[in-house]
């Protein structure tokens, strides 16, 4: 089903699956246990090696303990490639593994749903899988994905996005695929892992969760079972993303981001995203920035361009995110929401605008890093009139894009990625 067809108007909507999960502290003492259950003689982990840590290494020989054989594949990047994939597609046949343990946020998870899929139909390239249910074999090997950060959710939902840098290497994708095939198996959420979660990622990783609850709420599916959800992980971000940020070793604000990140996650599972994420996907397609960077950065702009036509639900979410919008308008209380979203931006240290971003803006930063020529030739952000239009295009034909509540043109869709590059936020304040 083409995106266009799915988010017509008609009254049928589609409510999609969650996997189980284990949530809480000490969680991730379970997964050897947790394996044998699901059946799990040979795994193969995939992560990003989770530099400066040993989460990695505690987990593997946890599960080594358990009588586990364990291939490890730790070069997924941010923003995970195709090639991610399937070089971890090809060590997996290689070594006759029967199932997958991913290990770390999004990039993690995201690619390993991508490598299920593709062992699932012989090695065919991930690539090929882009759009809805493109998977023919709903038979995939099991998956325990464990989160070190709280973020995209990837855990609990059917999508997986993947970075397309082989079908036109001088223009790279970055794409959505949702799949009801690549629902994980078991969700591991432990709350003590993001412990060791840079300070700067913790922030940007909560500016996506803070996209992927108000996105759904405000969307033109206008899915009923997902607002709930939506509305309880603004709040609870509003509450907590301060404090795990000012305090990484609290648990309760780190306890409150996971469960934010996780019901944000089912909130656009069949809620449907937006703009926010149609840019971030466009903007690290072309420089590889991180996605709740990304996120973060845009999301002032796209509620100032949603508000008019949904302002009544932005005003709910200036009272979950803790404005006393008493003696307030709708309109006034939906203002009061934007300046709510720029001051936690400020609070935790976020950069303003994407020229803004360098490749000293914050740790891991693969900004002009490569490893492909593309990437190792775009060291800035170049902002002029041909980069955004380049973005405004990948933006309009991105899958997340007809869930905006706002009708998206070129014309429309165009300031809005500029005042992103290049813009003030104290501009949509006055």
């Amino acid at each position: 089903m083409q995106v266009d067809e799915l988010l017509k108007p008609f009254p049928i909507k589609e409510f999609h699956p969650f996997p189980r999960a284990l949530m809480g502290p000490g969680s991730h003492e379970m997964i050897g246990p947790e394996a044998l259950k699901l059946g799990f003689k040979k795994t193969l982990v995939m992560t990003s090696g989770l530099r400066g840590t040993d989460i990695v290494h505690k987990i593997v020989e946890s599960m080594k303990y358990h009588g586990l054989e364990v291939v490890v594949y730790d070069k997924v990047e941010s923003n995970p490639k195709d090639y991610n994939v399937m070089d971890a597609v090809g060590l997996y046949q290689e070594n006759n593994c029967d199932s997958f343990v991913s290990i770390g946020g999004g990039s993690s998870h995201d690619a390993c749903k991508g490598a299920r899929i593709s062992v699932a139909h012989d090695g065919r390239n991930v690539n090929e899988f882009e759009g809805f249910n493109k998977s023919e074999n709903p038979q995939n090997p099991p998956h325990i994905a464990v989160s070190t950060t709280a973020g995209t959710g990837s855990e609990t939902s059917w999508a997986y996005v993947i970075t397309d840098t082989t079908t036109d290497p001088d223009n790279p994708h970055k794409y959505v695929a949702f799949d009801d095939a690549s629902v994980t198996s078991l969700a591991i959420d432990d709350p003590v892992l993001y412990y060791d979660c840079p300070i700067d990622y913790t922030a940007q990783c909560g500016f996506d969760v803070l996209a992927h609850a108000s996105e759904p709420y405000v969307s033109r599916l206008n899915f009923q079972p997902s607002l709930g959800n939506a509305l309880h992980a603004v709040k609870l971000t509003a509450q907590s993303l301060r404090t795990a940020v000012w305090n990484g070793q609290d648990l309760a604000g780190r306890e409150g981001m996971m469960y934010a990140q996780y019901i944000a996650a089912q909130a656009f599972n069949s809620g449907g995203l937006g703009i926010i994420h149609s840019i971030s996907h466009a903007v690290s397609a072309f420089y590889d920035t991180h996605h709740g960077l990304n996120n973060a950065i845009a999301l002032p702009r796209v509620w100032a361009f949603n508000m008019p036509v949904v302002y009544e639900r932005f005003a709910d979410i200036a009272e979950a995110m803790g404005v006393d919008t008493h003696g307030m308008t709708k309109v006034q209380a939906a203002e009061a929401a934007l300046a709510a979203a720029i001051r936690l931006l400020r609070d935790v240290g976020i950069p303003e605008r994407f020229i803004d971003v360098k490749q000293d803006t914050y740790s891991k930063n693969r900004l002009g890093q490569g490893p492909t020529k593309f990437y190792e030739n775009a060291p800035t952000i170049i902002g002029d009139a041909a980069d955004v239009d380049r973005i405004t295009n990948h933006v309009l034909g991105d899958a997340c894009t007809p869930g905006n509540p706002k009708e998206c043109t070129f014309e429309t869709v165009r300031p809005v990625v500029d005042h992103c590059i290049n813009g003030d936020l104290d501009d949509l304040l006055s």
